[in-house]
């Protein structure tokens, strides 16, 4: 493997952690409490966040049949 080869191996992984970094600045701006977490606390603050999204909709689930019916 050349130098080039290496350089270009080097930019590719800057790049990827450049993207990442983005991205996961992102998550960090729309789950509640995110802002500053590291990515495993922040990964696991997602999960719950998710869970408690999908608990909210099928509680307005069940209303919307009951007020339906």
């Amino acid at each position: 493997m050349g130098c080039k080869d290496l350089a270009k191996i080097k930019l590719r992984r800057r790049r990827r952690q450049v993207v990442v970094g983005r991205k996961m600045k992102k998550l960090q701006r729309i789950i509640p409490g995110g802002d500053g977490l590291k990515a495993d606390r922040l990964f696991l603050r997602t999960a719950e966040h998710i869970l408690q999204l999908r608990l909210q909709v099928n509680a307005l689930q069940a209303l919307t049949k009951i007020f339906n019916a």
